[in-house]
């Protein structure tokens, strides 16, 4: 007989009916793209990393495929925090799906700036601040200075009253993990952490053209796909472990039922959908989500909590 099996996570005062989102990057810049992340099959919709005024990002070619994912160097394309704020205003809350804004900006004036407002509006989303963007000429990620996130972080709670999260860069060695999870920890506000970002400054040649395949910074960009699931998974699981208490957003290789298992396994509360999202369109949420519920039949699990975090070591 099949196991009944109920996708539902309560994080953070939302209610989702599955645990799958959109990565913020991924079809969430125009309205138009966030009402067919609102009627696909995600449990939850996050907009376009916002900046204080509207971008068009990097010059194309910026975004390619690969046999094992993409790279990209989009450069934060979007209509500027106030269009999004504005769809966050006339979103039906009460009846849609959990909205989170992603906030991104160029300065930390911007980010204060934009923050306060999304505090002033004073709507049920969550909010999420990105401290890796990896993509912007000339701007480094402010989630490889510690120093310099905790001083952010001090002065966001000071204007953004209501719990917040992160989105992470990827973190390679334990010392990195430890001192990443000591300034959050630092932080009574933060909520929740996004891990992982693409993995910055990759490099991919065309072996015919013998060139490289994105335009932006020589054809340096962010990895993402099937490439960065170890190194998201690693995240993941670091992060879930040194902050109890916090919730951890798994985002990096998902593009079936397995590695969204995979990332809730490690501790994830709940994950987002970047290439493959890219890739096939929103129809893949529906697919991942009937390959999750499969999965955790064939393994017993009625619900999530049943095996979130419970990774063995050997």
């Amino acid at each position: 007989m099949d196991v009944t099996v109920d996708l539902a996570v309560a994080w953070l005062g939302i209610q989702m009916d599955n645990p799958l989102i959109n990565a913020s990057g991924v079809m969430c810049r125009t309205v138009e793209e966030l009402e067919a992340l609102r009627h696909s099959a995600a449990g939850a919709l996050i907009t376009k990393s916002c900046t204080l005024e509207p971008r068009k990002g990097n010059p194309e070619p910026r975004y390619a495929s690969t046999a094992l994912g993409s790279i990209n160097s989009m450069g934060l394309p979007n209509a500027g925090y106030r269009y999004y704020l504005d769809y966050a205003r006339r979103y039906d809350h009460e009846h849609g799906k959990p909205l989170l804004m992603s906030v991104s900006g160029m300065s930390l004036e911007d980010n204060l700036e934009m923050m306060a407002a999304f505090d002033e509006a004073a709507l049920p989303v969550l909010v999420e601040l990105n401290l890796s963007c990896p993509n912007l000429p000339g701007k480094p990620q402010i989630g490889y200075d510690f120093e310099a996130s905790a001083r952010l972080l001090a002065e966001v709670s000071k204007v953004y009253r209501r719990p917040f999260g992160v989105k992470l860069p990827p973190y390679f060695d334990p010392v990195h993990f430890g001192e990443m999870a000591d300034v959050l920890d630092g932080c009574p506000s933060i909520g929740f952490v996004t891990c992982i970002n693409s993995i910055g400054n990759g490099l991919v040649i065309d072996l015919e053209r013998e060139s490289v395949v994105i335009r932006p910074k020589d054809g340096l960009g962010g990895i993402g796909g099937d490439y960065v699931l170890p190194t998201a998974l690693a995240n993941v699981r670091e992060f879930a472990r040194r902050l109890p208490g916090r919730h951890v957003i798994g985002c990096g290789g998902i593009r079936s039922g397995r590695e969204a298992f995979m990332h809730i396994l490690a501790g994830a509360t709940v994950v987002q959908v970047g290439t493959c999202l890219y890739e096939e369109g929103p129809a893949c949420l529906a697919r991942i989500r009937d390959e999750l519920v499969y999965l955790m039949q064939d393994k017993g699990y009625r619900t999530l909590t049943d095996f979130r975090g419970r990774l063995r070591t050997l």
